[in-house]
Protein backbone atom coordinates (compact mmCIF):
# COMPACT_ATOMS: atom_id res chain seq x y z
CA UNK A 1 0.00 0.00 0.00
CA UNK A 2 2.39 2.57 -1.39
CA UNK A 3 2.43 6.07 -0.62
CA UNK A 4 4.14 3.80 0.66
CA UNK A 5 3.71 1.85 3.72
CA UNK A 6 7.59 0.31 3.53
CA UNK A 7 8.88 4.08 2.83
CA UNK A 8 7.24 5.26 5.73
CA UNK A 9 8.57 2.43 8.08
CA UNK A 10 12.11 2.48 6.55
CA UNK A 11 12.19 6.55 7.05
CA UNK A 12 10.90 6.50 10.78
CA UNK A 13 13.10 3.42 11.17
CA UNK A 14 15.93 5.93 11.49
CA UNK A 15 14.81 7.50 14.47
CA UNK A 16 13.62 4.76 16.83
CA UNK A 17 15.16 4.99 19.86
CA UNK A 18 12.66 3.81 22.46
CA UNK A 19 10.11 1.53 22.92
CA UNK A 20 6.84 2.29 24.30
CA UNK A 21 6.33 -1.81 25.07
CA UNK A 22 3.26 -4.05 25.70
CA UNK A 23 1.75 -3.78 29.40
CA UNK A 24 2.79 -7.03 30.83
CA UNK A 25 0.11 -9.36 31.85
CA UNK A 26 -1.53 -8.12 34.95
CA UNK A 27 -1.74 -11.39 36.34
CA UNK A 28 0.22 -13.88 36.05
CA UNK A 29 -1.49 -17.09 35.44
CA UNK A 30 0.75 -18.13 32.21
CA UNK A 31 3.40 -18.74 34.72
CA UNK A 32 1.44 -21.15 36.60
CA UNK A 33 -0.21 -22.96 33.93
CA UNK A 34 1.79 -26.53 32.99
CA UNK A 35 2.53 -26.23 29.29
CA UNK A 36 0.05 -28.03 27.74
CA UNK A 37 -2.84 -26.08 29.79
CA UNK A 38 -1.44 -22.87 28.37
CA UNK A 39 -1.28 -24.14 25.03
CA UNK A 40 -4.97 -25.32 25.62
CA UNK A 41 -5.85 -21.65 26.38
CA UNK A 42 -4.09 -20.31 23.97
CA UNK A 43 -6.19 -22.66 21.01
CA UNK A 44 -8.83 -21.52 22.97
CA UNK A 45 -8.57 -18.17 22.41
CA UNK A 46 -7.49 -18.26 19.35
CA UNK A 47 -10.51 -20.32 17.61
CA UNK A 48 -12.71 -17.35 19.60
CA UNK A 49 -10.99 -14.60 17.71
CA UNK A 50 -11.68 -16.42 14.37
CA UNK A 51 -15.17 -17.20 15.46
CA UNK A 52 -15.22 -13.42 16.41
CA UNK A 53 -13.63 -11.94 12.96
CA UNK A 54 -16.41 -14.27 11.01
CA UNK A 55 -15.49 -18.25 11.19
CA UNK A 56 -15.65 -19.39 7.92
CA UNK A 57 -16.12 -16.70 5.68
CA UNK A 58 -13.09 -14.93 7.53
CA UNK A 59 -10.92 -18.01 7.20
CA UNK A 60 -12.30 -18.57 3.29
CA UNK A 61 -11.52 -15.04 2.45
CA UNK A 62 -10.08 -15.14 -1.43
CA UNK A 63 -8.89 -11.57 -2.13
CA UNK A 64 -9.33 -7.65 -0.18
CA UNK A 65 -9.61 -4.32 -1.67
CA UNK A 66 -10.21 -1.68 0.52
CA UNK A 67 -9.20 2.12 0.09
CA UNK A 68 -8.56 4.84 2.11
CA UNK A 69 -5.71 7.42 3.38
CA UNK A 70 -2.61 7.01 4.77
CA UNK A 71 -1.10 9.13 7.44
CA UNK A 72 3.23 9.95 6.92
CA UNK A 73 4.71 11.05 10.42
CA UNK A 74 8.19 13.12 11.43
CA UNK A 75 11.11 11.60 13.10
CA UNK A 76 9.30 12.48 16.67
CA UNK A 77 6.03 10.58 15.67
CA UNK A 78 4.10 13.99 14.68
CA UNK A 79 1.48 13.59 11.79
CA UNK A 80 2.57 15.42 8.88
CA UNK A 81 0.02 14.81 6.42
CA UNK A 82 -2.16 12.01 4.66
CA UNK A 83 -2.50 10.65 0.86
CA UNK A 84 -5.26 8.58 -0.67
CA UNK A 85 -4.58 4.73 -1.67
CA UNK A 86 -6.04 1.85 -2.48
CA UNK A 87 -4.44 -1.99 -1.77
CA UNK A 88 -5.34 -4.98 -3.73
CA UNK A 89 -4.75 -8.43 -1.82
CA UNK A 90 -4.57 -12.09 -2.82
CA UNK A 91 -3.09 -12.73 0.65
CA UNK A 92 -0.91 -13.93 1.96
CA UNK A 93 1.64 -13.41 -1.11
CA UNK A 94 0.40 -10.77 -3.34
CA UNK A 95 -0.25 -7.52 -2.83
CA UNK A 96 -0.66 -4.45 -4.92
CA UNK A 97 -0.73 -0.54 -3.95
CA UNK A 98 -1.68 2.33 -5.50
CA UNK A 99 -1.79 6.30 -4.93
CA UNK A 100 -4.99 8.00 -5.44
CA UNK A 101 -6.21 9.47 -7.70
CA UNK A 102 -3.71 9.06 -10.17
CA UNK A 103 -2.53 6.00 -9.93
CA UNK A 104 0.87 6.70 -11.26
CA UNK A 105 2.77 5.33 -8.26
CA UNK A 106 2.43 1.92 -7.97
CA UNK A 107 4.31 -0.76 -5.75
CA UNK A 108 3.54 -4.97 -6.60
CA UNK A 109 4.31 -7.96 -5.21
CA UNK A 110 4.15 -11.69 -6.03
CA UNK A 111 5.72 -13.81 -3.65
CA UNK A 112 9.41 -13.29 -3.78
CA UNK A 113 9.24 -10.96 -7.01
CA UNK A 114 8.16 -7.24 -6.89
CA UNK A 115 7.84 -4.34 -9.40
CA UNK A 116 7.55 -0.40 -8.55
CA UNK A 117 5.78 2.24 -11.05
CA UNK A 118 7.07 6.01 -10.69
CA UNK A 119 7.68 8.58 -12.49
CA UNK A 120 10.72 6.92 -13.79
CA UNK A 121 8.38 4.27 -15.48
CA UNK A 122 8.78 0.81 -14.28
CA UNK A 123 11.48 -1.25 -12.15
CA UNK A 124 12.11 -4.31 -10.05
CA UNK A 125 11.94 -3.73 -6.63
CA UNK A 126 14.99 -3.39 -4.48
CA UNK A 127 15.93 -6.58 -2.50
CA UNK A 128 15.73 -4.68 0.93
CA UNK A 129 11.93 -4.24 0.11
CA UNK A 130 11.25 -7.39 -1.02
CA UNK A 131 12.71 -9.27 2.20
CA UNK A 132 10.63 -6.55 4.06
CA UNK A 133 7.29 -7.68 2.34
CA UNK A 134 8.32 -11.20 2.73
CA UNK A 135 8.57 -10.80 6.80
CA UNK A 136 5.69 -8.67 6.90
CA UNK A 137 3.93 -11.81 5.11
CA UNK A 138 5.12 -13.56 8.11
CA UNK A 139 4.14 -11.50 10.90
CA UNK A 140 0.64 -10.27 9.24
CA UNK A 141 -2.21 -11.29 11.49
CA UNK A 142 -4.60 -12.67 9.00
CA UNK A 143 -2.20 -14.81 7.79
CA UNK A 144 -1.33 -16.15 11.20
CA UNK A 145 -4.78 -16.94 11.83
CA UNK A 146 -5.51 -18.40 8.73
CA UNK A 147 -2.53 -20.38 8.31
CA UNK A 148 0.54 -20.15 10.75
CA UNK A 149 -1.23 -21.59 13.53
CA UNK A 150 -1.60 -25.02 11.74
CA UNK A 151 2.56 -25.11 11.17
CA UNK A 152 3.58 -28.36 12.92
CA UNK A 153 6.80 -26.53 14.13
CA UNK A 154 4.74 -23.55 15.81
CA UNK A 155 4.54 -22.86 19.77
CA UNK A 156 1.49 -21.48 21.25
CA UNK A 157 1.25 -20.31 24.82
CA UNK A 158 -1.16 -18.37 26.72
CA UNK A 159 0.47 -14.79 27.91
CA UNK A 160 -1.75 -14.13 30.68
CA UNK A 161 -4.32 -11.14 31.13
CA UNK A 162 -4.07 -7.20 30.84
CA UNK A 163 -5.57 -3.94 30.50
CA UNK A 164 -5.51 -2.31 26.98
CA UNK A 165 -6.46 0.66 26.42
CA UNK A 166 -8.56 0.49 29.55
CA UNK A 167 -10.32 -2.43 28.11
CA UNK A 168 -9.65 -6.30 29.87
CA UNK A 169 -7.27 -8.22 26.67
CA UNK A 170 -6.17 -12.14 26.99
CA UNK A 171 -2.42 -12.19 26.01
CA UNK A 172 -1.52 -15.39 23.31
CA UNK A 173 2.48 -16.00 22.18
CA UNK A 174 3.47 -17.79 19.00
CA UNK A 175 6.66 -19.20 18.52
CA UNK A 176 7.90 -20.01 14.97
CA UNK A 177 10.31 -22.57 13.56
CA UNK A 178 12.92 -19.73 13.54
CA UNK A 179 12.30 -18.85 17.48
CA UNK A 180 10.28 -15.78 16.18
CA UNK A 181 7.81 -14.51 18.76
CA UNK A 182 4.59 -12.81 18.26
CA UNK A 183 2.57 -12.00 20.96
CA UNK A 184 -1.64 -11.03 20.30
CA UNK A 185 -4.02 -9.41 22.51
CA UNK A 186 -7.39 -9.92 22.13
CA UNK A 187 -10.35 -7.96 23.70
CA UNK A 188 -11.82 -10.51 26.43
CA UNK A 189 -15.65 -9.53 25.51
CA UNK A 190 -15.65 -9.30 22.04
CA UNK A 191 -12.50 -11.44 21.38
CA UNK A 192 -11.19 -9.33 18.52
CA UNK A 193 -7.72 -8.89 18.08
CA UNK A 194 -6.80 -5.29 19.88
CA UNK A 195 -2.91 -5.34 19.77
CA UNK A 196 0.34 -7.22 18.20
CA UNK A 197 3.89 -6.97 18.97
CA UNK A 198 6.93 -8.44 17.29
CA UNK A 199 10.40 -8.34 16.99
CA UNK A 200 12.38 -8.17 13.89
CA UNK A 201 15.71 -7.44 11.87
CA UNK A 202 15.05 -4.70 9.76
CA UNK A 203 16.10 -5.16 6.27
CA UNK A 204 17.00 -1.46 5.46
CA UNK A 205 18.95 -0.04 8.68
CA UNK A 206 19.63 -3.29 9.62
CA UNK A 207 18.82 -2.81 13.26
CA UNK A 208 16.64 -4.69 15.95
CA UNK A 209 13.08 -3.33 15.70
CA UNK A 210 10.52 -4.08 17.95
CA UNK A 211 6.86 -3.43 16.72
CA UNK A 212 2.86 -2.58 17.93
CA UNK A 213 0.41 -2.68 15.72
CA UNK A 214 -3.31 -1.32 17.19
CA UNK A 215 -6.31 -2.48 15.73
CA UNK A 216 -9.20 -0.29 16.11
CA UNK A 217 -12.74 1.01 14.83
CA UNK A 218 -14.21 -2.67 13.23
CA UNK A 219 -17.23 -2.51 11.00
CA UNK A 220 -18.86 -6.07 9.90
CA UNK A 221 -18.63 -6.74 6.06
CA UNK A 222 -19.96 -9.73 4.84
CA UNK A 223 -20.22 -11.48 7.54
CA UNK A 224 -16.39 -10.97 8.52
CA UNK A 225 -15.06 -8.08 11.19
CA UNK A 226 -12.86 -5.52 9.53
CA UNK A 227 -10.39 -3.24 11.51
CA UNK A 228 -11.08 0.15 9.69
CA UNK A 229 -7.90 1.82 11.31
CA UNK A 230 -4.71 0.51 11.93
CA UNK A 231 -1.96 2.04 13.45
CA UNK A 232 1.78 1.02 13.47
CA UNK A 233 4.49 1.89 16.07
CA UNK A 234 8.30 1.01 15.90
CA UNK A 235 10.73 1.67 18.62
CA UNK A 236 7.99 3.71 20.04
CA UNK A 237 7.64 6.22 17.93
CA UNK A 238 4.28 6.55 15.49
CA UNK A 239 5.16 5.39 11.80
CA UNK A 240 2.05 4.58 9.95
CA UNK A 241 -1.77 5.16 10.30
CA UNK A 242 -4.41 4.17 7.80
CA UNK A 243 -7.88 5.08 7.63
CA UNK A 244 -10.26 2.87 5.40
CA UNK A 245 -12.97 4.48 3.91
CA UNK A 246 -14.10 0.85 2.39
CA UNK A 247 -13.11 -2.96 2.02
CA UNK A 248 -14.54 -5.18 -0.28
CA UNK A 249 -13.91 -9.42 -0.07
CA UNK A 250 -13.92 -11.87 -2.74
CA UNK A 251 -14.41 -9.45 -5.76
CA UNK A 252 -12.31 -12.33 -8.16
CA UNK A 253 -9.28 -10.19 -8.50
CA UNK A 254 -7.12 -11.32 -11.49
CA UNK A 255 -3.75 -12.90 -10.98
CA UNK A 256 -2.46 -10.45 -13.88
CA UNK A 257 -3.00 -7.56 -11.66
CA UNK A 258 -0.30 -8.61 -9.88
CA UNK A 259 2.88 -9.29 -12.63
CA UNK A 260 5.33 -7.08 -14.16
CA UNK A 261 3.32 -6.41 -17.37
CA UNK A 262 0.23 -4.46 -15.53
CA UNK A 263 2.79 -1.71 -14.69
CA UNK A 264 4.19 -1.65 -17.94
CA UNK A 265 0.59 -1.32 -19.20
CA UNK A 266 -0.31 1.02 -17.09
CA UNK A 267 2.71 3.17 -17.66
CA UNK A 268 1.71 2.97 -21.09
CA UNK A 269 -0.78 5.50 -20.04
CA UNK A 270 -0.06 7.24 -17.55
CA UNK A 271 3.74 7.57 -18.90
CA UNK A 272 3.36 10.20 -21.52
CA UNK A 273 1.71 12.57 -19.46
CA UNK A 274 4.56 12.13 -16.69
CA UNK A 275 7.04 12.98 -18.78
CA UNK A 276 5.26 16.00 -20.23
CA UNK A 277 4.99 17.09 -17.19
CA UNK A 278 8.51 17.06 -16.22
CA UNK A 279 9.80 18.82 -19.41
CA UNK A 280 7.01 21.56 -18.18
CA UNK A 281 8.18 21.91 -15.07
CA UNK A 282 12.05 21.75 -16.06
CA UNK A 283 10.97 24.53 -18.91
CA UNK A 284 9.51 26.61 -16.07
CA UNK A 285 12.35 26.44 -13.74
CA UNK A 286 15.26 27.10 -15.93
CA UNK A 287 12.89 30.43 -17.58
CA UNK A 288 13.03 31.79 -14.18
CA UNK A 289 16.11 31.42 -13.43
CA UNK A 290 17.16 33.09 -16.34
CA UNK A 291 15.05 35.83 -15.55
Amino acid sequence: MRMTWRDVLAVSALFGITFAGPGRATAQEDELMMPEESAAKAKELLNQAINALGGAAYLNVRDTTCSGRIGTFDHAGQLTGFGQFIDYTIPPFKERQENLPKRNIIEVYNGDKGWELDRGGVSDAPQADLADFQATVRKDLDNILRHRIHEPDMTLRYGGSDVIDGWPADWVELIDGENRAIRIAFDKSTHLPVRKTSENMDPKMHLRMKEIELYSNYHPINGIQTAYQLTRERNGIKIFQAFFDKCEYNTNLSDSLFTKESLEERWAQVGKKEMEKEAKDKKKNSSSSDQ
